[in-house]
């Protein structure tokens, strides 16, 4: 089996920073790209920014300059840098990576459980 484990969630004040990291754990064969998205109380899920496994990144127009995704290799955690945040960027943040498991024949989606993000003072 995969899972996906996110941390780093919490409560900021205005124009703070966090750090969240999605670790994917199991029998792992290759990683494709890995996600962020977020979903807001009564908004639907969006994706905030993505990575693929050549670690070229794209961004939601809203977090662009102020946040940042990363991975350090294809089967390490992937971060979001979160800078300058915002009130709107509450949320709960949920990670998504295609994985390719040992002995399987196709990429799959999954999904972590999500971390809480509050940005308030």
């Amino acid at each position: 089996q995969v899972q996906l484990v996110e941390s780093g969630g919490g409560l900021v004040q205005p124009g703070g920073s966090l750090r969240l990291s999605c670790a994917a754990s199991g029998s792992i064969l290759s990683i494709s790209a890995m996600r962020w998205y977020r979903q807001a109380p009564g908004k639907q899920r969006e994706l905030v920014a993505a990575i693929s496994s050549v670690y070229s990144t794209n961004y939601a127009d809203s977090v662009k300059g102020r946040f940042t995704i990363s991975r350090d290799n294809a089967k390490s955690p992937v971060y979001l840098q979160m800078n300058s945040l915002k009130p709107e960027d509450t949320a709960v943040y949920y990670c998504n990576a295609g994985i390719l498991m040992i002995g399987g024949s196709y990429y799959r989606d999954y999904w972590g459980q999500g971390t809480q993000v509050t940005v308030s003072s």
